[in-house]
């Protein structure tokens, strides 16, 4: 039976994409409407099967499965056919090109499905919309606001500007949180060294001496005896957790709840708020500039935005737009973003200048980001130190408490 490839919303707002198999497309929209889904698209698959996640773009992996392009490569694939549409190149050679210097097979067989659709009459943007595991909704529109503007390569290299942006956001989020994990795995290994190769060398310099030792010293060898008698219970039930706990985070419920939480915690949910919010305003900021009318321009950006929590508040705000209220309004109830961009916006919207005003409240929420970070990083790194010299010099004192008292009491 055929396998089809789908993407549905449900009756909140929410999108998500999935497969399932039937005789004919007509019997899987039937199906999924049935169940109270809106369906966008229906694709049938060939002989590769397909990951559930919708990225800007796709390629085979070595296990056969579709995996997401890295962003630099796509910005590379954009910059590429920015500066082949401005040669004046007829369009199917621009796009033999394109094929030509693609890096993956996969994404080089979407390209040439793509030329093939052009080569049929359709336009470029309704070409690429066939493709939505590669190309994003964002993209896609994009690209045909800038045909039916006639514009295209204006539209193009703004959506490069847009994507490098997101590009060095990222990194910079990236970068701010990468010492700290380093330091959290040293510790571990440091923490897990001396438990597993020094500390059995006193257990058995101190096992004949076990009920006169120090109270901390016996308890610390008890936990690591029991540690190493049922290793094997305790290393699969962490395993199992983990495994639960990926597959509950996986679920539309796990993901949701973790965002929510992720955005209470201190510090780090002060950053990623104002990280969210550069998503939402630079993307929203980019197909507003391409023509897009508001409310769908709110339903792609919402697409961008990595948190579900954010997304869910996002799609009562596309509502209300919806029925009439003003976008300001709208992200005010529920707060989606901080109060002072919403002031700045609706500065922007009473003026008629709300993509300027968008632009500018990314720029000014990327620098306070970039000061976020900066303190972020300040207070974390001599925190985890200290908290790492606390329990390494814990144990290392632990270990030698006998020793200490075998000298006082020789004195």
């Amino acid at each position: 039976m055929p396998l089809f490839a789908y993407k549905v919303a449900r009756a909140d707002g929410t999108t998500f994409v999935g497969e399932i198999e039937d005789d004919n497309e007509m019997a899987v929209r039937t199906k999924l409407e049935g169940q109270g889904f809106l369906v966008f698209r229906v694709r049938r698959q060939g002989a590769w099967s397909v990951g559930p996640s919708v990225g800007s773009i796709g390629t085979i992996g070595l296990s056969g499965r579709w995996t997401k392009l890295p962003p630099q490569q796509f910005l590379i694939f954009n910059q590429e056919l920015l500066a082949l549409i401005r040669s004046g190149l007829p369009v199917l050679k621009v796009w033999d090109l394109l094929i030509e210097r693609a890096p993956h097979a996969g994404f080089r067989e979407t390209l040439r499905a793509v030329r093939q659709e052009i080569r049929g009459g359709a336009s470029a943007s309704d070409a690429l919309a066939q493709h939505p595991l590669y190309f994003s909704d964002l993209y896609v529109a994009t690209l045909k606001a800038g045909e039916q503007a006639g514009n295209v390569p204006e539209v193009l290299q703004r959506y490069v500007a847009y994507l490098k942006l997101m590009i060095g956001l990222r990194q910079k989020v990236w970068k701010a949180l990468t010492y700290p994990l380093f330091l959290v795995v040293v510790g571990i290994c440091v923490v897990g060294f001396l438990l597993t190769y020094v500390m059995p060398t006193f257990i058995a310099a101190y096992g004949e001496q076990a009920r006169t030792l120090p109270a901390a010293t016996q308890w610390l060898l008890g936990a690591i005896h029991t540690l190493r008698a049922n290793f094997p219970l305790f290393a699969g039930s962490f395993l199992a957790a983990a495994v639960a706990a990926r597959s509950w985070y996986r679920t539309e419920a796990g993901r949701l709840a973790t965002d929510r939480v992720l955005l209470r915690v201190p510090l780090l949910g002060a950053v990623l708020w104002r990280h969210y919010t550069v998503q939402l305003t630079r993307t929203l900021a980019t197909v507003l500039g391409g023509g897009t009318p508001l409310v769908e321009a709110l339903q792609i950006s919402r697409s961008a935005v990595s948190n579900r929590a954010v997304g869910e508040g996002l799609a009562r705000t596309v509502e209300q737009v919806r029925e009439g209220s003003s976008l300001t309004a709208a992200l005010r109830h529920p707060p989606v973003i901080p109060s002072l961009a919403v002031e700045m916006l609706a500065v922007g919207e009473e003026t008629g200048s709300l993509e300027t005003m968008l632009k500018d409240v990314a720029e000014f929420y990327e620098a306070e980001l970039d000061i976020r970070l900066t303190q972020l990083t300040t207070w974390i790194e001599p925190a985890l130190l200290l908290l790492m010299g606390v329990l390494v010099g814990g144990i290392v004192i632990i270990m030698y408490l006998p020793v200490f008292q075998m000298a006082g009491s020789v004195q």
